[in-house]
């Protein structure tokens, strides 16, 4: 399992997004430079996560986006979400029908199991954790 540029992508923009949340909005063209993400890009990428409610714009001169809510309030699932869809390991998780085997099949526990691990992660960190870590490493770097 890859997850995609949008999902890597949208996840550092969101994190810079948190980074400056009390500094007002942040231009497109800004986080583009400081995270090396086109511009078209990462245009698309906000318009998905404004589109999710977890991004606004903010018009004017001093315009720019902000988060729609508190980074300790974003949920890393909602993100993920918003950017990759929900989290499937396996089509037979969706449709019990796609597969004969699948009421007595070992490995669909499985890839239910791992699924589950990985919503409850996404589930138990927040924008602010990611922040504070980042934050954390910038001081372990000045060391």
């Amino acid at each position: 399992m890859k997850l995609s540029t949008k999902t890597r992508y949208g996840m550092r923009a969101m994190l810079e997004l948190a980074e400056h949340s009390q500094g007002g909005p942040l231009q497109i063209k800004a986080i583009a430079q400081n995270q090396g993400i086109s511009m078209k890009y990462l245009e698309q990428l906000i318009g998905i996560l404004k589109t999710a409610g977890l991004v606004t714009s903010v018009r004017g001169a001093k315009g720019g986006y902000t988060l729609a809510k508190k980074p300790e309030q974003i949920k890393l699932s909602e993100i993920f979400t918003a950017l990759e869809g929900p989290v499937d390991t396996a089509e037979c998780l969706l449709d019990k029908n796609y597969c004969g085997k699948t009421a007595e099949c070992i490995t669909r526990q499985l890839w239910a199991q791992l699924q589950k691990v990985i919503i409850d992660f996404l589930d138990s960190l927040t924008l602010q954790d990611l922040a504070e870590r980042a934050k954390n490493k910038a001081l372990h770097y000045q060391i």
